[in-house]
Order: C-alpha cells, then sequence, then structure tokens
C-alpha cells in the first residue's frame, strides 16, 4: 500500500539532482553490519533483509549506506534483498575511507582508491551506474580538489549519476562546486546540534540536498542530560500529538527545511515504523518557533 507521505505533490518529497523523485524520510542500513564497530556482516541477515523491505513497502526510496560499512557488507545486503532493484528505488553509498578494524578508519581520497572504491561498490551493489555517490569525507593528505575532480570523472564516464560530498566545510563545498555539479551534502545535523546551519542554509538557497545524519544524536531525553527545558519542550508537543519526542525531533527536521533527507537507522521494524509515522506530523506554527528556540 502506498505511503501516506509518499506522492508526487507532497512537500515531504525532494527532486534530487532534478531527476529523482524521493521520499524525505529514508533509512540509513549503517547498522545492518557486524558489531561492534559496524565491522563484519549482519548476523541476522534475512533479518536484515525482512527489515529493508519492509522499510521500501511503506514508501521509503531512499537508503544510505557506505563502502566502509562492514566494509561492504552493508552493500552486500542490500543488493541481496533487492536486486534486481524496483524501480523507483535510490541507493546512495560513500567512498574515500579504509576501515580495515573496527577502531581503525582512515580517510582515502586518493585518486586511485576512490576509482577502485567505486568500482567495487558497483560489483558489491550490483549496478551499472550508481545514483548518488558522496565523498565520505576529505582527505587532509591528499587535495580536496583532486577528490573531487575523480569523482567528476567517473560520473563522465558513466559510473555515477550525481555526486555528493559528505563531512564538509562550506568552503570545501565551493570548492567541490567550482569543478562539478553537487548534488547532495551529508553532514550531521539535529534539532540540538546545528554546527553546520551555515551549510544547511547555503544548500537550501541553492536546492541541493542536505542529509541530515545522526538527527537523533543529540537528543536531550539521555540519562544525566542537562537539556532540562529542551526535555520539558519535546515532551510537551509529542503528548500534544500523542507521538514520542524522538519522533517530535525528527519531525522538526523535515519541518526545517525542505531539501533536509533524513536517513534514521534502526534494526527493528517496531522503530521503523515509529521512525516513519514521524512524517505525518503537522507541527503548528507555534511548536515549531518553540522547537527552533532549542537550538
Amino acid at each position: 500500500m502506498e505511503s501516506p507521505f509518499f506522492s508526487t505533490s507532497n512537500p515531504l518529497n525532494f527532486l534530487l539532482g532534478g531527476d529523482l523523485p524521493i521520499n524525505r524520510l529514508g533509512y540509513g542500513a549503517m547498522r545492518l553490519t557486524g558489531q561492534p564497530g559496524n565491522f563484519g556482516p549482519y548476523a541476522d541477515w534475512e533479518g536484515g533483509k525482512q527489515l529493508l523491505h519492509h522499510a521500501v513497502d511503506r514508501g521509503v526510496n531512499l537508503i544510505d549506506t557506505a563502502e566502509a560499512y562492514g566494509p561492504g557488507h552493508n552493500e552486500e545486503i542490500i543488493a541481496d534483498a533487492f536486486y534486481p532493484y524496483p524501480a523507483g528505488l535510490v541507493i546512495a553509498t560513500k567512498g574515500g575511507i579504509n576501515k580495515p578494524a573496527p577502531d581503525n578508519i582512515q580517510a582515502d581520497g586518493r585518486p586511485e582508491s576512490l576509482r577502485q572504491g567505486v568500482e567495487g561498490s558497483l560489483r558489491r551493489l550490483n549496478l551499472e551506474r550508481i545514483d548518488l555517490y558522496q565523498l565520505h569525507r576529505p582527505d587532509p593528505k591528499v587535495p580536496f580538489a583532486e577528490s573531487i575532480q575523480t569523482l567528476a570523472e567517473l560520473q563522465q564516464e558513466g559510473k555515477i549519476r550525481h555526486i555528493g560530498v559528505s563531512n564538509v566545510t562550506l568552503a570545501q563545498l565551493k570548492e567541490a562546486e567550482a569543478i562539478a555539479p553537487i548534488t547532495s551534502v551529508q553532514n550531521r545535523y539535529s534539532l540540538l546540534d546545528r554546527t553546520h546551519e551555515d551549510i544547511l542554509n547555503y544548500c537550501t538557497a541553492h536546492q541541493i540536498a542536505f542529509i541530515a545524519y545522526g538527527p537523533l544524536a543529540a537528543h536531550p531525553l539521555r540519562p544525566g542530560s542537562p537539556l532540562v527545558d529542551a526535555e520539558g519542550t519535546l515532551r510537551e508537543i509529542a503528548n500534544a500529538h500523542n507521538m514520542s519526542p524522538t519522533q517530535i525531533a525528527l519531525t522538526w527536521l523535515l519541518h526545517r527545511a525542505s531539501n533536509i533527507l533524513l536517513i534514521p537507522g534502526t534494526t527493528s521494524i517496531a522503530h521503523l515504523k515509529e521512525n516513519l509515522a514521524s512524517a505525518t506530523i503537522s507541527l503548528s506554527q507555534s511548536e515549531f518557533q518553540q522547537l527552533n528556540n532549542l537550538g
């Protein structure tokens, strides 16, 4: 059954790169990997595939992954679940990180490594072209322009449809734009962590998708949190809508800007349903402003 928040006229949709209509509330697949450290294959492989199908059956058509998740195993479980892929399903992946061990994460933006990464992702995902390929993080040992130029060449070769960047500054985003069209920025952003507000505002003005990762990472309801005012406000608004505070935190992001895309991750179907229900909440202007004031 079609999701109640998935239709071409719904403001909760976004045209990614000008040609990919997507539901702004997607799914981040990172946790479908081995633990600890998101390393190795997911222990409940069939259960992970079931969860992925559950998300897509309910209107999700953006799934976020990365070469570093597993590494590689996360892309493999997505391909195992969906290949041949249903029409309209967008797989976004990332490269530019080596992860030889759970606690050993190394940026690697060398042109030859990025080329190998794209080829590996194409093979694991069983794709001829990746809809959205993002540089996972800038490599301080490699000129940023070299990394972006390599992705631009891979795009010209037909292996990447759209280019995105992640964990960047505004200056780096502008530098990347001077080399190739940038379709998305994936930076940390949430109700209580607005460090990248300047990048979000720039992306909104230029219709660049802003993929907010960690949308609940700074949630105030953790034990020992000093953010009593935030907790009270969230609970009050949540109670008014018969929803949870975490759902309200996601809803605020969807209201914050029309180019924000969310990719909350979970390994629970019940939690997945709760996340997706966030898109059905309509905040009043007063509620929205109260939440704005928490940042």
